[in-house]
């Protein structure tokens, strides 16, 4: 059974539910913070999941109150679940004054190296401790999941639907790290969750999976052309070369104008939640 789930606050939103909880995490050895979003279709029965996830600095909070995610969803039937991008608390390393590293930059991935391998199993938390709470606490139909986040997040969610494509009805991105293993701004944090060996990065890397063999069946990426981490941290181009190579389709679509802030992750935040609920409720 997962841990106790403890409430931290509920509203009520477009009739439907805007939580947001705590548990004791054994993935990241720390109390972990989310939020859940049910629509009021849940009373009438288990409903589709779209776990978002969230970039650099942010915590469950950037998306909950500024994504305006959840008319959407309230109207498409559709729990958003909002995880935390890093482990906290005063016993979890971390480099206050580096941004780009420790609280707040998971990377979604799972640390090898000391002294984080002990805290920062994001992506153990993300695939199995938090979906398997989820499952217990929430009116989720776990069998119709879609994933989909932001930079940081981004990253996230297209490597983790690369790695259980059989989990995953449909990805989405907002303005993806696609390549993390040569970005500046994640090079470093590789390096210090995973070690020197640059093999063993791959598996975190979205252009690196499907040039590994990996296979999604398709993606939505939408990139604002006014991003100021678009030419030396984004990339978007890259994961199109590889899903082009690959035969994976992809639709990315340049924003002309946007930036990398959510202004412009809520100005499309339907479309994305329409993409995946045609996806997830296809087969009703």
């Amino acid at each position: 059974m997962p841990q106790q789930m403890k409430l931290i606050s509920a509203a009520k939103s477009h009739g439907g539910i805007q939580g947001v909880y705590s548990h004791a995490s054994d993935a990241c050895a720390c109390e972990m913070t989310f939020a859940v979003f049910v629509p009021p279709q849940a009373a009438q029965g288990p409903l589709p999941v779209v776990w978002y996830l969230s970039g650099l600095t942010c915590t469950h909070a950037n998306v909950m109150d500024k994504g305006e995610y959840r008319r959407m969803a309230a109207e498409l039937g559709l729990i958003v679940v909002c995880p935390d991008t890093s482990p906290r608390g005063a016993d979890v390393p971390d480099e206050k004054d580096n941004w780009q590293f420790g609280c707040g930059a998971g990377f979604y991935l799972d640390a090898t190296q000391e002294p984080y391998a002990g805290n920062y199993r994001m992506y153990s938390y993300v695939t199995e401790e938090l979906p398997a709470l989820i499952a217990w606490e929430f009116p989720a139909d776990m069998t119709r999941q879609a994933i989909f986040g932001h930079s940081m997040g981004g990253h996230g969610a297209l490597t983790i639907a690369l790695k259980n494509p059989q989990r995953f009805k449909s990805c989405s991105a907002f303005a993806p790290i696609v390549q993390p293993t040569t970005a500046g701004w994640s090079r470093p944090a590789f390096e210090k969750y995973l070690g020197g060996d640059e093999a063993a990065w791959r598996g975190h890397d979205a252009c690196a999976l499907v040039e590994d063999g990996a296979r999604f069946p398709e993606f939505l990426v939408d990139q604002g052309t006014a991003d100021g981490f678009l030419q030396d941290g984004l990339r978007p181009w890259l994961f199109q070369e590889a899903c082009d190579r690959a035969g994976i389709r992809l639709v990315l679509r340049m924003q002309e104008g946007y930036d990398h802030s959510y202004f412009f992750i809520s100005t499309f935040m339907d479309d994305h939640l329409r993409w995946h609920a045609e996806r997830l409720l296809s087969d009703r």
